[in-house]
């Protein structure tokens, strides 16, 4: 991964997320995406927050454009590793998120952590 890769990606899920674009937004995911999240654990009532598969995780994805209708995000940073990226961003309400993601040999997000400030 180069800095120029990571920031791409990062740019592209954000513009995704930005025009509220589902099936944009799930085209950089793997099918054995596992995501973990406070915002699921809350919105599902998922046990420690974990989402597992595609299916699953587009419906969460769906239920938070359902209910955060005024959703926007707003990149601030991105840092690179091997084979990862942490997007830092904060959204419409000024809560700033970072989300570690990890990537597979095709550049699909296949892994996600994400922590927030509030």
């Amino acid at each position: 991964m180069t800095r120029d890769e990571a920031w791409n990606l990062a740019n592209h899920w954000v513009a995704a997320w930005n025009a509220h674009d589902l099936n944009l937004i799930m085209t950089h995911y793997e099918d054995a995406i596992e995501l973990t999240s406070p915002v699921a654990a809350q919105l599902l009532g998922a046990s420690g927050g974990k989402v597992v598969g595609k299916a699953n995780l587009r419906a969460y994805f769906q239920r938070g454009l359902e209910v955060y209708t005024e959703l926007r995000f707003h990149l601030e940073d991105v840092l690179w590793g091997m084979n990862s990226v942490v997007l830092y961003y904060t959204n419409q309400k000024g809560t700033r998120t970072g989300e570690f993601m990890e990537l597979s040999a095709n550049g699909k997000v296949a892994r996600v952590v994400a922590h927030y400030n509030a």
